[in-house]
């Protein structure tokens, strides 16, 4: 093995995927189309890696949905629910939902803002392997002319993400799917004379508990004895492993993926791993930011590593999937010169990790002429950066060093009372979260208007007709704390970064977050600061159209950073408080516009948490620091709201207390109210509003079911203390959806008023 991809993104570079699915969810075509862009997308994936000098290509990389919900149909792990189901009408059905049962619970894969299907297993369960998307990908691609290697998610990581519905311990499941993993193993060693199997367990990386760790050496002691024409990589990626690593070398897999990058502690167990003689995939290319590579450093850190292992016991890697960055620079026409000669996104991080790999192993003499211009330029971009004026704002760096509010001047206990009196809302207060359908129609206004094809009247005109109409609607549908809708807004993160200085955006920058929903990150390049309000007129305007209050709508300093590429020349936590201050200005500017309700919303400060617990309190202490720091302006009697979305709350409700906002709306649609009793448990003081319904899939709830889910919520926490919302925003539905809804929500809410 020589240069090694950990996998690679999937989308297509102008999101083929994603429109080909959404054309088949919504009937336009059949899953014949699907098909076709899937297999035109791999074969293109698979040469760019070829043509860039790769050596060994993933195959099963590549998913119609995500990889966890493809290894619980490899496995059979099939919730009772959809048992009847076949093909693709179960697939989507376990990732979507349908007419008949509500779609399998969906969360962050890790610290990154990737989303998996979260598989549901019982002691019940019989499984069964199904490898016929394995070995259909590997054919494929061995008729293109590719050398494959197989990626699998494997047993351990599996059963650690998945959930046991009957309340059990998935890892009691161990010895019934590692014999599916054993068959699967065996499958796959009849396809070649020599066959390379990455098997992923990223949740090695995790503090693991002495009974976690126990289960490493027999399974890899299994795995790797099926059969010997199979190279097994266990590939581990976001942080160190030393632990789960420190055992591996001790069984009898060939080499082990390490993360050079984000678990710089991996450099600790080189010397056991030279001992037992096994062999080493340095991750020294990062594969989840868009900043090119410093070739000089890396390869100081790749000799390093080999006067420890030896330079023949190592491959050189990216750090991770490449997933989590965008395909390529080459669509990327308007962002800033040098903002871009700073960048490298998937296909660019092919030809570094190439370059990397020559220069180690050969040195310069070995390069063609392309790749000496660019390394040349990869030197130039480097030193250029250090000094660049764009980077550095000395007024944001005189703000931070200054005086500035830190926190709310009153206590929780005095607010709401105030609150209360002020706003005088019923038990049980519905409301939403923010945003409403984006549809054609305004997605086409707001693209006209960025193209130059309508003036910005005609925009603005575009988005009061579309925000009269949102608030004509929850008027109608009786909900009692009003949202704009947000149609002016691409994108909870993208809208904010593109009014502050310091971020760029690209044009194609597209990464997928989950099924064939993606995002486009901003790109924080220099300091940040907020040149004028982002927010006002929009929410101003929103509230002069109704009575009832309007709730103002913000992305907080935590999510932007973490739903952002972030600059790497600066701590983390300086850049977000630069982003709090900037937000700050934004809440003191509506308030003093009479907007009374503030939502800041904080879905990501969860996957922003360190892998490793030593890390956590450094995390959590800036964090919460910089929400405070972003509210510090409401006073007593404006109502601060946030929300936050896919989080395990049991060992984060302390910190969530801290940052001591007056109502903080949650995702628990999916997961009944287990979510939910944690806050009881604690006692926790502030409002809640746990999701009564869930948005991800296009199913319509009943009246009677959101009613059994509100008396749920009754079951943990007092009415007086709960909201009723939707699990998360509403902009990825559909009207027809969102409409009846948001009806039965308001309907359900009355007749538990009156059993109230």
């Amino acid at each position: 093995m020589s240069s090694y991809v950990v996998g690679f993104p999937r989308i297509g570079e102008k999101r083929e995927l994603k429109f080909a699915l959404e054309r088949y969810w919504s009937g336009k075509t059949d899953f014949s189309e699907v098909e076709r862009v899937a297999k035109e997308l791999k074969l293109r994936h698979w040469n760019y890696q070829k043509e860039a000098g790769v050596d060994l290509i993933s195959v099963n990389d590549f998913s119609l949905y995500d990889n966890m919900l493809d290894t619980a149909i490899m496995l059979g792990a099939i919730p009772e629910r959809f048992r009847g189901l076949e093909g693709e009408e179960l697939y989507f059905a376990m990732a979507r939902g349908n007419k008949d049962a509500v779609a399998m619970e969906m969360t962050k894969w890790f610290n990154t803002n990737y989303h998996y299907i979260v598989p549901e297993l019982t002691t019940n369960d019989s499984y069964r392997l199904n490898a016929s998307k394995i070995v259909n990908e590997y054919k494929e691609a061995k008729e293109a002319g590719i050398s494959p290697k197989i990626n699998l998610i494997g047993p351990i990581t599996f059963l650690a993400l998945s959930k046991r519905v009957d309340r059990g311990d998935t890892f009691e499941l161990l010895g019934k799917i590692l014999p599916i993993y054993e068959e699967l193993l065996t499958e796959l060693s009849k396809l070649d004379e020599s066959v390379t199997v990455q098997i992923d367990e990223p949740y090695f990386v995790k503090d693991l508990e002495a009974k976690e760790l126990s289960l490493i050496k027999p399974t890899y002691d299994k795995l790797s004895s099926v059969a010997k024409n199979i190279t097994i990589v266990v590939s581990t990626y976001f942080e160190h492993a030393t632990e789960a690593t420190n055992i591996l070398v001790n069984t009898g897999i060939d080499t082990i993926g390490l993360d050079f990058i984000y678990g710089k502690e991996n450099i600790q167990s080189l010397e056991k791993i030279a001992a037992k003689g096994k062999k080493v995939i340095a991750g020294v290319v990062d594969g989840r930011n868009i900043w090119i590579n410093n070739i000089d450093e890396s390869l100081e850190l790749l000799n390093k590593i080999a006067a420890i292992v030896g330079k023949e016991n190592i491959t050189v890697g990216t750090s991770c999937s490449l997933l989590h960055t965008p395909f390529t620079l080459e669509y990327e026409e308007k962002l800033n010169r040098d903002v871009k000669s700073w960048m490298a996104y998937a296909k660019e991080k092919l030809q570094e990790l190439v370059i990397l790999d020559k220069l180690f192993f050969e040195g310069k003499e070995a390069l063609t002429e392309k790749q000496k211009e660019l390394l040349a330029a990869n030197r130039a971009a480097n030193k250029t950066r250090k000094s660049a004026d764009i980077i550095h704002d000395k007024a944001v760096q005189k703000r931070i060093n200054s005086n500035f509010a830190l926190e709310r001047a009153d206590k929780f206990e005095d607010r709401i009372k105030l609150q209360h009196e002020l706003f005088n809302y019923p038990t049980l207060p519905t409301t939403t979260i923010g945003s409403f359908p984006q549809t054609k129609e305004v997605r086409k206004a707001r693209r006209d208007f960025k193209n130059g094809k309508i003036s910005e009247a005609e925009y603005k005109d575009a988005m009061k007709a579309y925000i009269d109409d949102c608030v004509a609607f929850q008027e109608e549908a009786g909900i009692d704390v009003l949202v704009h809708g947000e149609p002016e807004r691409n994108d909870m993160v993208e809208y904010f970064g593109e009014q502050l200085k310091g971020f760029a955006f690209s044009e194609n920058g597209w990464v997928q977050s989950y099924g064939s929903r993606c995002v486009k990150p901003p790109v924080i390049y220099g300091d940040v600061s907020r040149p004028k309000p982002m927010t006002v007129e929009w929410i101003t305007y929103a509230q002069s159209k109704t009575q009832k209050v309007m709730k103002g709508m913000l992305t907080g300093p935590v999510t932007i950073l973490n739903w952002s590429f972030v600059r790497d020349d600066l701590e983390r936590s300086e850049v977000s408080k630069q982003i709090a201050l900037a937000i700050a200005d934004e809440v003191s500017d509506l308030q003093d516009a009479g907007i009374k309700m503030i939502q800041v919303d904080e879905a990501a400060f969860k996957e922003g948490y360190p892998l490793r617990a030593s890390k956590i309190p450094t995390y959590e202490e800036w964090a919460v620091r910089d929400f405070k720091i972003c509210v510090a302006p409401a006073v007593a009697t404006t109502q601060i709201h946030t929300h936050m979305c896919y989080s395990e709350f049991n060992d984060i409700i302390r910190t969530i207390e801290a940052m001591d906002a007056d109502v903080i709306s949650i995702e628990t649609a999916r997961s009944g109210n287990e979510l939910l009793k944690i806050f009881a448990k604690v006692g926790y003081k502030q409002e809640v509003g746990p999701g009564v319904y869930d948005i991800h899939s296009p199913r319509i709830p009943s009246v009677e079911e959101i009613v059994t889910q509100i008396n749920k919520l009754l079951e943990v926490l007092p009415a007086k203390q709960l909201w009723i919302n939707p699990d998360c925003g509403l902009k990825t539905r559909k009207w027809e959806e969102v409409k009846p809804s948001l009806k039965n929500m308001v309907e359900a809410v009355k007749i538990v008023r009156e059993q109230l």
